[in-house]
């Protein structure tokens, strides 16, 4: 689905991200590698996005975000972008300060990820693994 050596997401595939050689996935809830198939990265940092639950994004599960550190953020919405970001979790967003939203199946989200990322632009990534 996404293979860019030159990273930082270097690989993505349903379920796994290899973010600065480090693998994240998660296969079923006892085979935990990393931060997990849905994860969150911020200044660089991989965590776990362990507040995304079924497919609808409310405001509660934007977390982890700071207008300080970020200026776009991008929310893999899943492979098949199965993931739905109403109106209010968009103005949330907003309302938190963030200039700039961009919403995109997990492969283009990452690859727009890089991109930004490369071209030195404070950019976050909240993205869902599967779906």
């Amino acid at each position: 689905m996404l293979d860019d050596p030159a990273g930082p997401i270097e690989r993505f595939s349903w379920g796994e991200f290899i973010v600065n050689g480090e693998v994240h996935s998660a296969a079923d809830k006892d085979h935990i590698r990393g931060a997990g198939k849905d994860i969150r990265i911020v200044n660089g940092k991989v965590s776990a996005w362990e507040e995304r639950h079924g497919h609808k994004l409310t405001p509660e599960m934007i977390t982890g975000i700071s207008r300080k550190e970020v200026d776009i953020l991008i929310i893999g919405i899943g492979v098949h972008g199965l993931i739905k970001v109403p109106k209010e979790t968009r103005k949330a967003i907003s309302k938190m300060g963030i200039p700039e939203l961009i919403l995109a199946p997990t492969p283009e989200a990452c690859r727009r990820y890089n991109q930004l990322t490369r071209e030195g632009k404070r950019v976050a990534l909240l993205a869902h693994g599967t779906c």
